[in-house]
Order: structure tokens, then sequence, then C-alpha cells
């Protein structure tokens, strides 16, 4: 029932999503972006992103390494900004 969800009811859902993707790589790429600019999210940015978790790992991570042409669907500065990597911060 994720349509009743209130808007930071869906955030803290994308967050679990992105945090929880299945690969440790994957975590840090998308958990992080999602930490790190998620906080001033309007409804449209966050659908964006719910879109994008629907996507398989690998080829979230080929756009924001650029490995792939990212889909017009996902282009734009969400996009820019995920490829910019700065914001992967690995624990030791």
């Amino acid at each position: 029932m994720p349509e009743m969800l209130t808007f930071d009811g869906r955030k803290q859902r994308a967050k679990f999503r992105a945090w929880h993707r299945g690969t440790r790589e994957a975590d840090y790429m998308i958990g992080g972006f999602f930490d790190r600019y998620s906080a001033d999210w309007s409804e449209e940015e966050l659908a964006w992103f719910e879109m994008l978790l629907e996507e398989d790992d690998v080829d979230v991570m080929a756009w924001a390494l650029k490995t792939q042409p990212t889909p017009p669907r996902f282009q734009g500065e969400l996009m820019e900004a995920m490829q910019e990597l700065d914001y992967v911060d690995i624990p030791r």
C-alpha cells in the first residue's frame, strides 16, 4: 500500500530501499546519494528516486559511473549529482 504513505513515509521507505540493495557497492552509492541529497527533495525529486530504485543496481551504477548512457527519464540534475560521486564515504 505505498500509495497510502505520507511524503515522510515514502522518504523513510526510499531510504531503507536505498541502503538495502543487496551489494555493499550499491548500498554505498545509492544509499549515500539518498543521505546526501534527500533532505530538501520535492515530491517530484522523490518520485524520480523511487523510479530509480525500481531499476537494477548494475544499471544505476553504470549510469552513475557513466559507463552506460543514462536513459532520458533519468537524465537531469539529480543524475548529474549522482555522477559526481562526491557523496560516497566508505567507512573503514
